[in-house]
């Protein structure tokens, strides 16, 4: 497998996270209206309860999203944002050992939840919200960086690339530039490609295929396809159904140097992590 950085260490507030290995980041939506999980744990006691049972299940990073983000999702006010992802923040922070990261284009939520213990900064816009890169320079937490063209509202119209995953790595390129320009250096940054966001399903699929091109840019490469559409596209499988697919592609992405995947079913893809894992240390 591929490595993707000089340094295998990654400070993540209190905590520093190994990139030697693949590390299983698990998904919690505080939303109404998530694509998989909308509304199952928007209740404080709920969200704590899964977020506990991820990390008995191996997850090394726990993803708190307060705002969903998936083909047509409305907006939300960074008020309600932050009323949502604050609380579970805080208290993760005080009763789990974890690293908490969390899924936001929001300045505020970005500065509030770095103060309540967060320790990485995970954004489907590139940080190209107004006042965003200040913002994450500010808090001194690494970030993900994940491609995405227009908003989720109205990203899949009608995506286009004449090669996608060049095109990818090139605006990843720019904006890794651009963070550099506020201060926060190319070692606290992580690489998502976007799988789903702003993409068919051929451009998801060569993309995949490709994927190992993009650690030439030099950084980890955060991979989620968790129970996605492209999934339901080549197998045609309902969102219920999506396991297995997820599975291969969990497989897939960490062959390809993959060191996060985030994903819903934790104990399922630590166990793909393990095996190979095991496979690979053998002599």
């Amino acid at each position: 497998m591929t490595s993707s950085s000089s340094s295998t260490r990654l400070p993540c507030g209190n905590r520093v996270l190994d990139l030697a290995q693949t590390h299983v980041m698990g998904i919690l939506n505080i939303t109404p209206d998530s694509f998989s999980d909308g509304g199952r744990f928007s209740q404080l006691d709920a969200a704590l309860r899964h977020a506990e049972s991820m990390v008995r299940a191996g997850a090394t990073l726990i993803d708190v999203g307060g705002e969903s983000t998936r083909p047509g999702a409305r907006a939300v006010s960074p008020l309600e944002e932050l009323e949502r992802v604050a609380p579970i923040v805080e208290r993760i922070h005080r009763e789990l050992d974890v690293i908490i990261s969390v899924d936001t284009s929001t300045p505020a939520v970005m500065r509030e939840t770095a103060r309540l213990g967060a320790g990485l900064i995970n954004d489907v816009r590139s940080l190209r919200r107004d006042g965003a890169l200040d913002a994450a320079a500010a808090t001194g937490l690494p970030v993900c960086l994940m491609h995405m063209l227009g908003e989720p509202g109205d990203m899949q119209d009608n995506p286009q690339y004449q090669d996608v995953t060049k095109e990818v790595a090139a605006f990843l390129a720019e904006r890794m530039a651009q963070c550099a320009a506020v201060g926060i250096e190319a070692e606290r940054i992580i690489l998502d490609p976007g799988f789903g966001f702003a993409k068919t399903l051929q451009h998801n699929l060569s993309l995949f295929k490709h994927m190992d091109s993009l650690h030439a840019l030099g950084r980890p490469l955060l991979v989620g396809v968790s129970r996605k559409s492209m999934i339901g596209q080549a197998l045609s499988r309902p969102v219920g159904e999506r396991l297995y697919g997820g599975l291969a592609l969990a497989a897939l992405a960490m062959t390809k140097g993959a060191r996060i995947l985030r994903v819903h079913d934790v104990a399922e893809t630590m166990d793909v992590v393990r095996m190979i894992t095991a496979v690979e240390s053998a002599e």
